[in-house]
């Protein structure tokens, strides 16, 4: 089978009810670009530096996440998923959270962020990183959740959404 016959799959937050937008950024990545091999699974393996504005006055925090919906999974796949980032926090440092936060589990089973990995000789796949402005500090999300029991627990609490998309293939 060849993996690149498959239909293009949609953005994950296209599914999901609309929320308002505000404006991320990064000094690592341009929207719709091609990842630094610092960002790869088989590179550096960091996480991009973000940095997001213009969020609703009444977010009380943030999660910041990575998925990547051309993943031949049929589910797509959960690369970070950082949460309790306070409201206080407007940008992340490359392979670094900020204090306070922590991580569920990705589609890898770890911890923390894991690069982009597709399957080689795949078509170009889209890592969506996203900051989800959040009504609430706490969303209950244990630690050693899975990324989407932890979606599933922040989306009823998602008031706004800021996404920038990088691209990778072997």
């Amino acid at each position: 089978m060849d993996l690149a016959d498959r239909p293009l799959a949609p953005s994950p937050y296209e599914l999901l009810p609309p929320v308002p937008s505000f404006t991320v950024t990064s000094d690592d990545l341009v929207d719709g670009d091609r990842l630094a091999q610092e960002h790869v699974n088989s590179g550096g393996n960091l996480s991009p530096q973000l940095s997001w504005s213009g969020f609703p006055p009444e977010t009380r925090s943030f999660a910041v996440t990575c998925f990547d919906p051309d993943a031949p999974t049929g589910a797509g796949f959960w690369h970070w998923f950082v949460i309790n980032v306070g409201a206080d926090v407007t940008s992340i440092a490359r392979g670094e959270l900020p204090e306070g936060a922590r991580c569920a589990r990705n589609d890898f089973g770890n911890d923390r962020y894991d690069g982009a990995a597709p399957p080689e000789g795949d078509r170009d796949h889209r890592y969506i990183f996203a900051v989800h402005a959040l009504d609430t500090d706490d969303t209950g999300v244990p630690a050693g959740a899975s990324p989407n029991y932890a979606s599933f627990a922040q989306v009823g609490h998602t008031i706004a959404r800021a996404t920038i998309t990088g691209t990778w293939s072997q």
